[in-house]
């Protein structure tokens, strides 16, 4: 199968973790082993989150002195592509020698009308206790809401509409390249008046923009791969229940988070409704077996 894989970005720097380079690669050595068993049998594209490196970059950015103005998040996204993608192309590389790998810095077209611009909701960066999150978001002019029991940075997260590089990286797969490409959902760009693309100010949610791509790519399945097992419904409550093998319209009862889950779900049924494909949350760490059906989610159309 042609199967575009998403690496949650948490999963490849897990929470509470120090943000250094060595965890990090270390947590990317084990992704590619989890995913080594797939690549004999299947033509992998793999794409990744970058949320809380492009808030450490975002944090040291603002924090230089030589800056008479921090870099835009659309130059830094553009940096945690190569950074992430430098130590996903070395391991996979080391792991199949034989294999040719590639990874791609990817534009990915919005709205510059779009109304995320308005209301930030993805998350960035590392978590804070309240009192100190409000405080770095007063310092820095940022936007903070709660996760879970801790509090995050959070960003314009507009919709995805055109992956700008789709044309190359179907020509790369087709010629049998393993392809890292769209991280972090794709340096944001809106098309102006003249017909060229400019960078705006955002991150791109990494599974709507990696579901995008697998439409795009005609590929078989979309496999979001993070740091949970499944989904569940109303999650963190008593009456909490794992979601296994669910259609479209199933998973579509239920509600999620918006800043975690809730891409997810509506990343997968987009996929699922549009290309009549089938798409799996699970845990990265069990991606053979979520690929196979024997773990996580699975969702079909019917």
């Amino acid at each position: 199968m042609r199967i575009v894989v998403a690496l949650g970005g948490n999963a490849l720097l897990h929470r509470g973790e120090a943000p250094d380079a060595e965890p990090q690669r270390r947590n990317v050595d084990q992704a590619v082993r989890a995913l080594a068993p797939l690549f004999v049998d299947h033509d992998l594209v793999i794409t990744h989150g970058n949320g809380p490196q492009i808030g450490v970059l975002a944090m040291e950015s603002a924090a230089d002195p030589l800056l008479a103005t921090p870099y835009p998040l659309s130059v830094l996204g553009a940096q945690t592509q190569g950074l992430i993608g430098l130590w996903l192309v070395q391991s996979i590389s080391n792991r199949v020698p034989d294999r040719q790998v590639v990874a791609l810095v990817t534009r990915c077209v919005v709205d510059g009308g779009d109304p995320a611009f308005d209301d930030p909701t993805k998350f960035v960066g590392p978590v804070y206790g309240e009192v100190e999150a409000r405080r770095l978001a007063a310092d820095g002019g940022w936007t903070v809401r709660p996760d879970g029991a801790m509090w995050r940075r959070v960003v314009a997260s507009p919709v995805p509409r055109r992956i700008a590089e789709a044309d190359v990286i179907r020509l790369l797969v087709d010629s049998g390249v393993l392809v890292v490409c769209a991280g972090g959902g794709g340096v944001p760009v809106v098309e102006v008046a003249d017909g060229t693309l400019a960078c705006v100010e955002g991150v791109i949610d990494k599974d709507l923009s990696s579901a995008l791509l697998a439409e795009e790519l005609g590929a078989d399945m979309l496999a979001l791969l993070t740091d949970v097992p499944f989904v569940e419904t109303a999650f963190g409550t008593p009456g909490s229940r794992p979601l296994r093998d669910v259609t479209v319209d199933e998973l579509r009862r239920h509600s999620f988070p918006a800043g975690s889950m809730g891409p997810k779900v509506e990343a997968v049924c987009r996929f699922v409704e549009r290309t009549h494909g089938v798409a799996v949350i699970g845990a990265l760490d069990e991606a053979a077996d979520v690929i196979a059906g024997a773990a996580g989610t699975r969702v079909r159309l019917s």
